[in-house]
């Protein structure tokens, strides 16, 4: 028998401040090095004590990202998906919470046979066996873990101790990545070294050294700065890699390899290249470089607010899943927020008009009853205007409370999740999820992963996929009351896509001859897009925006 490989292990930290790029970082790696013929795997680990990403509030953290098997996890895990073209598992996630919680278990199994449970070593100890475990589930050679936080924080000091202890015993198979942003001072000023100096100082304080020192920053580093930085870090020049802003995130694997890391990641884990293949990539790269024509796109949703600022995390999925499709069709998209709260109130016509000036519009999920006024009064005008409409989960169910109160006819149609007393309950409760509710057991309860689904024949949705059987995402708790669906496919609405049973209704659409392309669907595309492999449906709804 061959002998078995070892697995090498490379760690991702940020420095200086959040939101450094340490997500698109670690999918970026993992692509050079998946591109160098090496089996690659990445995962997230986030220092909440939240079990799993579920509970956290968008505007705080982003977007939720759900995995085929239903995992609720940091969006970072779906850079990961999409660059590496992998669909990713529970073991490729873990929070404080859940690594605390493993190690409580399996106290209260006795399977520490009475040793004396401790922070330090079992907590770091857990963290590997779990790092270890989605290695051997991904068939990994090489696994890339992204350390939530900045180094010097509380929260993630458990984590460094992980590398620490990792590094101390498999020396030549551990790699440590920083990345670390270089500010500047004034429009042209000089790229200042000295927050990466104390990050590092940092990280030895710890105990560990980063092997490789990614500085980010608005422009390329010169040499100059290189030398300074491995200088007063303790790395070579040639290991500090340069990450400028990239106008697009699916450049940032060539810009690496202008630097040469993934050569430089292989000499240091002593592995060969067996090879070097970014040809698609580099294709995507240029496409989305020259790419001219514009196409107007307006999010309409509530989870944009963050004080004075936009937070545009909350729909990372839906933004890609757009440029997935753009790419495809070799046009820019222009995506704009809209504030689903503008469509309300006094000034809420001449809001409406101005969506005539978008080529499509997209409402995507949510939960609770701020902004859903405005959102109803936007698929209205949608709907009435034939300007292109994609509605994604809760953008689907209030499609389906408009057209029942609009053409159907049936006054104050609602969904229980807003009015329990509804005379109408067109979106109602998954039975299952009453007892949950009622026992506020919301964590980890919903109608979460992929599901299957039959498609209609002769309809937009079966035409997209060109497939009648299908698999996608969800993440809810309400569906389309089975009650009223022959009413309202009678006035016009089509399900267009259902569960194998008929029960559970997926898609909804207007057929072609009444509406250029009005389709919302219960689950979540935009989860499953990939920049090579653009979701079917945002294809269609892009293709329709175009023709407009």
């Amino acid at each position: 028998m061959p002998k078995k490989s070892k697995v090498k292990y490379i760690f991702v930290v940020g420095g200086v401040m959040s939101g450094v790029g340490k997500g698109v970082t670690t999918a970026s790696i993992g692509k050079i090095l998946q591109a160098r013929g090496f089996e690659v795997t990445a995962m997230k680990i986030d220092p909440y004590v939240n079990i799993d990403a579920g509970t956290m509030n968008p505007t705080e953290h982003g977007e939720v990202f759900v995995l085929d098997d239903g995992m609720e996890c940091d969006q970072d895990m779906g850079n990961y998906e999409r660059f590496l073209d992998r669909d990713l598992t529970a073991d490729n996630y873990m929070t404080t919470g859940s690594v605390y919680l493993s190690v409580i278990n399996k106290e209260r199994n006795l399977e520490y046979h009475g040793s004396c449970v401790e922070v330090v070593p079992h907590i770091p100890l857990e963290v590997i066996g779990k790092i270890d475990k989605a290695a051997s589930k991904n068939k990994a050679e090489i696994v890339i873990t992204e350390i939530g936080g900045t180094v010097g924080e509380y929260q993630n000091i458990l984590f460094l101790e992980a590398i620490r202890i990792l590094k101390l015993k498999k020396p030549d198979d551990v790699l440590l990545v920083l990345v670390s942003y270089l500010p500047q001072q004034g429009e042209g000023g000089e790229l200042k070294t000295k927050p990466t100096q104390y990050a590092v100082r940092t990280l030895n304080s710890a105990g560990i050294q980063p092997d490789i020192i990614i500085a980010r920053a608005g422009v390329r580093l010169d040499k100059k700065r290189k030398d300074k930085i491995g200088f007063n870090c303790n790395v070579r020049e040639q290991d500090v890699i340069s990450a400028p802003d990239v106008e697009s995130i699916y450049e940032v694997p060539l810009n690496f390899e202008k630097d040469n890391l993934s050569q430089n990641i292989l000499e240091k884990l002593n592995l060969k290249s067996r090879g070097k293949n970014l040809r698609e990539w580099q294709r995507l790269a240029g496409i989305i470089r020259k790419a001219k024509k514009p196409v107007k796109i307006g999010i309409v949703g509530k989870y944009f607010g963050a004080g004075e600022f936009i937070l545009s995390d909350s729909y990372i999925s839906v933004i890609e899943a757009i440029k997935h499709a753009a790419c495809a069709l070799k046009v820019r998209p222009i995506i704009q927020w809209l504030n689903a709260e503008e469509f309300e109130g006094a000034k809420s016509a001449s809001a409406l008009k101005k969506l005539s000036d978008y080529h499509g519009v997209i409402i995507p999920g949510g939960f609770g009853s701020r902004g859903i006024k405005g959102k109803l009064a936007v698929i209205k005008y949608l709907r009435s205007n034939k300007i292109p409409f994609l509605g994604l989960c809760y953008g689907m169910q209030l499609a389906v409370i408009e057209f029942s109160r609009s053409v159907a006819g049936l006054k104050n149609a609602n969904t229980t999740e807003i009015e329990p007393n509804t005379p109408h309950p067109v979106i109602d409760i998954l039975p299952e999820q009453k007892k949950n509710l009622t026992e506020k057991n919301y964590g980890g309860t919903m109608r979460l992963g992929a599901c299957p689904a039959a498609l209609k024949k002769n309809t937009i949705a079966a035409s997209a996929y060109k497939n009648f059987l299908i698999s996608e995402r969800h993440r809810h708790r309400y569906e389309v009351n089975p009650k009223y669906i022959e009413k309202l496919e009678k006035k016009g609405l089509v399900f267009s896509g259902f569960s194998p049973n008929r029960q559970l209704m997926e898609i909804i659409e207007l057929p072609k001859e009444k509406h250029p392309f009005f389709v919302a669907t219960q689950f979540h595309p935009e989860f499953k897009s990939k920049p090579l492999k653009p979701h079917p449906l945002f294809r269609e709804f892009m293709g329709a925006a175009v023709k407009k």
